[in-house]
């Protein structure tokens, strides 16, 4: 097996380069790292470009994908978690159109997640792992959210990014239009309401929305959403962390 012992290695440098958002954009490739998650990616017919192994972590995978070993100072400088396990990957990842978003979230509940501008990685992570576990459909995404496919995001989602399809919108009036085109009704929430979460369907065909960590979700959208529903709460409380809300209300599907 092939030995990458500089950094001016091709490979090298192209997994370095993956760390910056802008290099997966133009690349089309971004990293995952851990085995498990590699093993997940495998056996979800992830495309996988070439995968890494620390010379000293022990592994000696038998995937039929290119694998190299990588000195660990080398290595090291690629990690992106305190205590690596010494594997990594490159993966393509899937840039679908409208009509094969359309196609793919026809099946299950029909139901999509649309996040408008989210940023932390931690919490876009889990909504895309709790999506997948509420049965929803597919993953919406509006200009200014934060890239999806970065390390953090990619292990925050524990796989289910490599299940759920994904369509990144330009503008909220593209992913509006892209969700009333496949018959969906649109759910923001919101104060200036009278409607619980548990007042209405949200069984089937829904997109629902869920804003900004700071700022909530845009003027824009909330004007075109159909429906506008809320979250009982106590006390002083007037908001939920983003993930814990998405939570509450996919599971209302499952119900």
């Amino acid at each position: 097996m092939k030995k990458i012992t500089s950094k001016e290695n091709q490979i090298f440098k192209l997994c370095s380069k993956l760390t910056m958002r802008k290099h997966r954009d133009q690349e089309g490739l971004y990293l995952i790292e851990g085995e498990k998650l590699v093993r997940e990616a495998i056996e979800s017919g992830q495309r996988i470009k070439v995968i890494a192994v620390a010379e000293s972590s022990g592994l000696r995978p038998d995937f039929s994908e290119e694998i190299v070993f990588m000195e660990d100072k080398l290595f090291t400088k690629l990690a992106q978690t305190k205590t690596t396990q010494g594997i990594l990957a490159v993966v393509e990842t899937r840039e679908l159109t409208e009509e094969e978003f359309l196609k793919k979230t026809a099946r299950k509940s029909g139901n999509v997640v649309l996040l408008d501008r989210l940023q932390d990685p931690g919490n876009i992570g889990t909504i895309i792992r709790t999506a997948d576990a509420a049965g929803y459909s597919g993953v919406m995404t509006i200009k200014g959210t934060a890239d999806l496919y970065s390390l953090k995001i990619v292990r925050a989602a524990a796989g289910s990014l490599f299940r759920m399809p994904v369509f990144s919108a330009d503008s909220p009036s593209q992913a509006v239009s892209v969700l009333e085109a496949a018959g969906k009704t649109i759910f923001a929430t919101g104060f200036d309401t009278d409607l619980y979460y548990y007042d209405v369907d949200m069984k089937r065909n829904i997109g629902l929305i869920i804003g900004n960590e700071g700022n909530g979700i845009s003027p824009e959208l909330m004007a075109m959403a159909h429906r506008i529903i809320k979250i009982p709460m106590d006390g002083d409380i007037d908001s939920l962390n983003a993930s814990v809300a998405a939570g509450i209300l996919m599971y209302e599907s499952m119900r």
